[in-house]
């Protein structure tokens, strides 16, 4: 139980209390009663609004109210001291001996520390990158995965059984393009010289495809009809796609549980089990959409189609399943794969480039329906990131063949600073990741200001062994000031912005959060700078040092296990 747990738990008790006493009315909802930090720290350490809630249910005045709370959190031996603000806001302070026992307990968890198990029992498919087969990770589809990855990460932290998923759309119109593309390789490998035609990708990520199957096939399929070679052709160059963009993925630590095939899906008859249990809910109908607002295109017809009831759950017009040849919408195939997601899973989640804010109603109501109302679906949309080197954008286009892969950039600046910089904004802003200064020594740059807060840490015992000094023994934490315990306070709230975090389903929330602890450690060490007796390293008082170098590990063990929770390394030094 994480100390704001803890004090939530206390308060709950001082609400029973008063309930006991007839004080306050037995059965009132307390969901929306918080335990958090004050805006103004000068207020004192944890602040509740359980008086402002309660109040009108109780039927009595909130400053009343908080008053009588007040003095039940009053009783409590790791209070100080409690005040009454405003209309009724209560503000606790807590003893110089609880922030001393949360350090301990900092320590006793370690690795554990921000983990908890408030999601036990529940699982959560949460599906992210689901990039088209037909050529590797770029950057297009970097943010996402990262976003995804640690999202799932975050969720495992809280508790939840989390299967990591991957899309594969293997049945559209792309993966015929893609197949007729590692054709003309196939024929290019067999000494033909080849031009590529407009709408065929010319990447030359194709060739080697074009070499394999020309080396397992021959000449067997050369100069024969399409229909004879398409569908194998198909078949392997997702395949070699696949390869391709797992070991991508890789680079950045990503791997999938699972990867689905749209192809297998429709195979499966998994569409039409859709459809039936919808016409079941007569949530299907076959009817007539209405013609386009404007100008009507050449080729619309009012055609009749069967029609998901899509306005009954929220959406702006009803939805077609199917084309007028009967072939399934992209719609119509999508809720199939949804509907198959929520039978083994309790919460949903999509992560989707923020092109396809578009589709999002038509989805959701598709998941309302098929799921009753009773699975969670969440869809997240992630904003593309604009390249920048020498100030200048980068171009990218994978249908012309000249993008920047995604290998390209972690291997140009590393793993850890594509993860890290990815989630420095909210996953539907905009971002910029600048070449030059990702990789930048400064402030500005929050991967190298968090690591390097860690390496700092390190550094720490490596100097204490320089200077010969014995740290064996326990630490005499009554040795740390107010100033060195408002350090343990900020890292006291690392369990609290994990919750939060995975509630809201906002990964970033972890790296502002780090940043922020990073920056008051860097102002404690450079504290250091200006007064010799703030310092860290004190070889004239080695209990001091002990116990200051227990706080520094601790805030080392909060940022080694938000920096993880990012899929970043905890570096022990910068080079």
């Amino acid at each position: 139980m994480t100390l704001y747990t803890r004090f939530a738990a206390h308060l709950d008790a001082a609400l029973d209390a008063l309930v006991a006493s007839g004080a306050l009315p037995a059965g009132l909802e307390r969901r929306a009663v918080t335990v958090e930090p004050p805006r103004d720290t000068t207020h004192g350490d944890l602040a509740t609004n359980a008086a402002m809630v309660l109040a009108k249910p109780a039927g009595t005045n909130p400053r009343a109210l908080a008053e009588q709370i007040a003095a039940e959190l009053e009783k409590l031996d790791a209070v100080s001291a409690v005040s009454v603000a405003g209309p009724g806001f209560i503000n606790l302070t807590l003893t110089d001996a609880t922030w001393r026992d949360e350090l301990n307990a900092i320590h006793d968890a370690g690795d554990g520390y921000g983990r908890s198990q408030s999601g036990a029992g529940v699982t959560v498919n949460i599906e992210y990158v689901s990039a088209n087969p037909t050529g590797p990770m770029h950057m297009g589809h970097c943010r996402g995965a990262v976003v995804g990855d640690a999202l799932a990460s975050l969720l495992e932290a809280v508790g939840n059984t989390v299967i990591r998923e991957y899309y594969v759309n293997d049945a559209g119109g792309q993966v015929d393009v893609l197949a007729r593309s590692a054709h003309l390789r196939y024929r290019e490998a067999l000494g033909e010289t080849i031009e590529i035609p407009e709408g065929l990708y010319p990447g030359d990520y194709l060739k080697p495809v074009g070499e394999r199957l020309a080396a397992e096939y021959g000449d067997a399929f050369v100069g024969k009809p399409e229909s004879e070679w398409l569908a194998l052709f198909r078949k392997e160059a997702v395949a070699d796609m696949l390869v391709m963009i797992r070991s991508d993925l890789a680079l950045l630590g990503i791997h999938h549980d699972l990867f689905s095939s749209e192809a297998e899906l429709q195979a499966a008859g998994k569409p039409e089990e859709a459809e039936a249990w919808l016409r079941a809910h007569d949530l299907i109908y076959d009817g007539v959409l209405e013609a386009p607002k404007g100008e009507l295109p050449d080729d619309w017809e009012p055609v009749e189609l069967p029609l998901f009831r899509s306005t009954k759950f929220g959406d702006d017009q009803d939805r077609p399943i199917r084309k007028s040849n009967g072939a399934w919408t992209y719609f119509g195939a999508d809720m199939a794969y949804h509907f198959q997601k929520a039978q083994n899973a309790d919460q949903l989640i999509d992560i989707w480039g923020a092109d396809h804010a578009g589709t999002v109603k038509r989805i959701v109501a598709a998941v309302t329906a098929l799921t009753e109302g009773k699975t969670r679906f969440d869809v997240k949309l992630v904003q593309m990131v604009r390249l920048l080197r020498a100030g200048e954008p980068v171009k990218m286009s994978k249908r012309s063949g000249n993008f920047v892969t995604l290998a390209d950039v972690v291997n140009e600046v590393g793993k850890d600073v594509v993860r890290f910089t990815m989630l420095t904004r909210k996953a539907d802003a905009q971002m910029d990741f600048d070449f030059a200064k990702v990789v930048e020594a400064s402030k500005d740059n929050p991967v190298f200001y968090v690591q390097y807060a860690h390496a700092r840490v390190a550094s720490l015992h490596r100097k204490a062994a320089e200077a010969g000094l014995d740290l064996s023994g326990a630490a005499d934490l009554s040795l740390l000031d107010t100033r060195e315990l408002a350090l343990v306070k900020l890292a006291a709230q690392y369990p609290r912005v994990v919750e939060g975090a995975a509630a809201a389903r906002e990964p970033h929330r972890i790296a502002f959060y780090l940043y922020d602890l990073a920056a008051e450690f860097h102002a404690w060490w450079n504290m250091g700078n200006d007064d010799p007796s703030r310092r860290f390293i004190l070889p004239d008082n080695v209990p001091l040092t002990r116990a200051r170098l227990f706080l520094a590990d601790a805030i080392g063990q909060v940022i080694r296990n938000g920096l993880c929770m990012m899929g970043v390394e905890a570096v022990q030094e910068l080079s």
